[in-house]
């Protein structure tokens, strides 16, 4: 019996990367891919510190004035994806996937892609990190009404905390930008400087704040690449990992 072989995504795993720099190498991978010319990518990294604000961004929402922002060292971009202001930073999992949707029905004149597809997909972000996150040994689940995953803990009181936020945009071609920000071990303070997503009745966490010890980078990406592939169905190939 002949098994299935799935499609490749491929891993780019990019270190610390300025937001500017990212975001220029998401535009040329993705016309890239929409030209038949790279695999889906999956793009793995961080970024320095860094508020990003999304479509539905709200001025107030950042706290720190410019005086505040520069002694902290905080840079600030408008944005085409969804969503309200998050933080980037170092110790936080960064995830850019950069693939094709299926794009039935995309109206090209309008150049939007259905809601029921967009929607789907970020369902499946979601649902990819809870499973990451439960191989991690942390139970996570999803908000009704809300983006991102959430988690219980003692940090967090009794609402329940943002570990990991996604912001998404799916281009005329179909083809996903930005995606989501897994928080492993920033520095919580810089939450600090902003109402996260805009809202203020959950607070925001990380992995170090739950899990003691807290598990390497590497086998938080493995789990991270194991969970998307299997829920997006890709075979996903590390060309920088030989073995």
């Amino acid at each position: 019996m002949n098994s299935i072989r799935l499609p490749i995504c491929e891993i780019r795993r990019l270190g610390l990367l300025p937001y500017q720099d990212a975001w220029e190498l998401q535009g040329r991978y993705a016309r890239e891919i929409a030209g038949g010319n790279r695999p889906p990518t999956l793009l793995l990294l961080e970024h320095p510190h860094t508020y990003t604000f999304g479509r539905a961004g709200r001025a107030e929402n950042l706290l720190w004035d410019d005086a505040q922002l520069s002694q902290r060292g905080v840079q600030v971009h408008w944005v085409d994806r969804g969503g309200d202001v998050t933080y980037h930073g170092p110790g936080q999992l960064v995830g850019y996937p950069l693939l094709p949707l299926d794009v039935q029905g995309l109206n090209p004149q309008s150049g939007r892609i259905p809601q029921a597809d967009y929607i789907g997909y970020l369902r499946k972000l979601e649902r990819a990190l809870i499973s990451a996150l439960d191989k991690l040994g942390v139970p996570a689940c999803r908000l009704e009404g809300l983006t991102g995953v959430w988690i219980n803990s003692q940090a967090s009181g009794t609402a329940p905390a943002k570990i990991a936020a996604i912001g998404v945009k799916v281009d005329a071609r179909g083809i996903t930008r930005h995606g989501f920000a897994l928080n492993v071990d920033p520095d919580m303070s810089y939450w600090q400087g902003i109402i996260g997503c805009g809202i203020k009745e959950h607070p925001s966490t990380c992995l170090a704040e739950v899990l003691s010890p807290l598990p390497n980078i590497d086998q938080i990406i493995h789990w991270v690449v194991w969970a998307f592939g299997n829920e997006f169905q890709y075979d996903m190939i590390d060309p920088t990992n030989s073995s």
